[in-house]
């Protein structure tokens, strides 16, 4: 009884384990897909405003770090998340 009682308690922590997983690989990908309307939204050619030498680096990683802060909040991860938890 006790054999099937720890196996019943590992089977729910793997699929928790993997239900972790897939949060975080929907959130991330929610991340990437911000990445793209925040790159766009973003993105000035102001003649008034003349680039400076890593303004494409930092601009990069600002877009980056808002999006992946950004993510959790627009709903694409959580309707992504929903969709696949019953498969996994």
């Amino acid at each position: 009884m006790k054999i099937q009682q720890i196996q019943m308690q590992n089977q729910l922590s793997s699929h928790q384990e993997k239900l972790h997983k897939l949060k975080k690989v929907c959130d991330n990908f929610a991340s990437e897909i911000l990445n793209f309307y925040v790159k766009q939204a973003l993105d000035s050619k102001n003649p008034l405003y003349p680039k400076s030498p890593g303004e494409d680096i930092y601009k990069s990683m600002y877009q980056q770090e808002l999006s992946k802060e950004l993510s959790g909040n627009f709903g694409y991860s959580e309707l992504l998340y929903n969709f696949l938890k019953d498969r996994v």
